[in-house]
């Protein structure tokens, strides 16, 4: 029964959008980003043992308008002209397919897409690492923690979706969406 609740696909995905209100800035990055159609419902941070990874033209297929779907979902807003926004989705899993991954998320100001990409990933691929027994000293460099999960076997993929926008020169609401949308069936 509650198998089906367990997501067996997952596509990556992002967007920006520009208005003058709020609400409407970001109705335009889910548009952007391909999934303003459906209902979106906002879950944690755990990848699913054996969740496959598909690309986003094909998970939307697999998805019907006003369908209730799962997703971690970051987005960053501002009016503030020249203002750096980002967000960003970072996913770690283990080489073991039979245990779960972490999916991070992250939203802030004043990083780059690359800064907010790093950053991402050492989340999803630290949560995975504590997990697993491995004690990491938090001040250790990210390039340097990434070996240290090599060594250990623990993480054999990682990656980030990450959209960094400028608020718009004239004041109007700037959004950026990036989002991990989870695929039951």
């Amino acid at each position: 029964m509650y198998e089906s609740f367990v997501p067996k696909y997952m596509f990556f995905t992002k967007g920006t959008g520009k208005h003058r209100n709020n609400l409407q800035s970001f109705e335009e990055a889910l548009r952007d980003a391909g999934i303003a159609g459906f209902n979106l419902v906002r879950v944690s941070s755990i990848c699913p043992p054996r969740c496959k990874i598909i690309a986003r033209e094909a998970g939307l297929k697999k998805l019907a308008p006003g369908q209730i779907v799962f997703t971690v979902l970051a987005e960053a807003r501002t009016n503030e002209p020249n203002r750096l926004a980002g967000a960003g989705i970072g996913l770690a899993r283990p080489a073991n397919k039979n245990l779960h991954g972490y999916i991070a998320e992250h939203h802030g100001f004043g990083m780059t897409q690359k800064a907010c990409s790093d950053y991402v990933e050492d989340m999803a691929a630290t949560m995975l690492a504590t997990t697993q027994g491995i004690d990491l000293d938090p001040n250790t460099a990210y390039n340097e923690r990434k070996n240290i999960y090599k060594a250990h076997g623990l993480v054999v993929q990682t990656r980030a979706v990450v959209q960094t926008v400028e608020g718009d020169k004239n004041g109007l609401w700037t959004t950026c969406v990036a989002a991990a949308v989870l695929i039951p069936y």
